[in-house]
């Protein structure tokens, strides 16, 4: 089964069963509340970006430098990242591609669509989140985002699903319970809260909040989770 570990905000490692490792929007050095260091990673084969803003993408660039790994994220993001002389796979929302450890699809989401580094800002892209099928489990990132009616169309295609409960930039608790609702995940994970004071949450007012619908992971950084 493919293992997750969280290292707050919205970043995660995922080592698949064939030894693959992937890292989902890497936020690790300037993460306050990190467990690691970009440098205590080790190996990465592939680096996932749901979007291009500062504690999200700030990592990616170096990191595929510093391991080799294989950018994934928009067409645009992609491109800029070929400009620093990183090797990327393109995609965009609604695409999906089978990669040697599992298939990716790209989902919509709302938020910003700065890219952090670009200066001329001819990269700007839309946010995405990730639909990922890793060792036979169905594990959703979302990304930054507002609650959309979108995520109905994800129901019943879902075993894991991580969604932003910060409020403020992204969903709230409130609106992450309704996104709970559209998708029907066996499990959720709460991330993007608690990083900073715009952003705090009680992770378990929003277990409360989801009740019975889901099983709710409540994950500090540095916790393993294997679906």
């Amino acid at each position: 089964m493919a293992k997750l570990t969280f290292h707050g905000q919205s970043t995660f490692t995922v080592e698949t069963d064939d030894g693959t490792r992937l890292v989902i929007d890497p936020f690790f050095d300037d993460n306050p509340v990190s467990d690691i260091k970009r440098a205590d990673v080790g190996k990465v084969d592939y680096v996932l970006c749901t979007h291009g803003h500062y504690d999200h993408f700030v990592d990616a660039i170096p990191l595929c430098r510093e391991t080799g790994a294989t950018l994934i994220s928009t067409f645009e993001i992609v491109s800029f990242a070929e400009t620093q002389g990183i090797d990327g796979h393109p995609m965009h929302i609604g695409g999906g591609f089978d990669f040697p450890f599992g298939r990716v699809k790209m989902t919509a989401a709302l938020h910003g669509g700065q890219v952090h580094g670009d200066v001329t800002g001819q990269f700007t892209t839309v946010p995405g989140g990730f639909l990922m099928h890793l060792d036979g489990k169905r594990i959703y990132h979302a990304g930054d985002t507002a609650l959309l009616l979108d995520m109905q169309l994800l129901r019943g295609k879902v075993d894991v699903a991580i969604l932003p409960i910060g409020d403020n930039f992204t969903m709230g608790p409130e609106d992450a319970v309704e996104a709970v609702g559209f998708i029907e995940p066996r499990v959720v994970i709460p991330v993007h809260y608690n990083t900073w004071p715009l952003i705090e949450q009680d992770p378990g007012y929003f277990a409360d909040l989801v009740g019975e619908r889901a099983r709710v992971e409540v994950m500090q950084p540095g916790d393993v989770f294997v679906p």
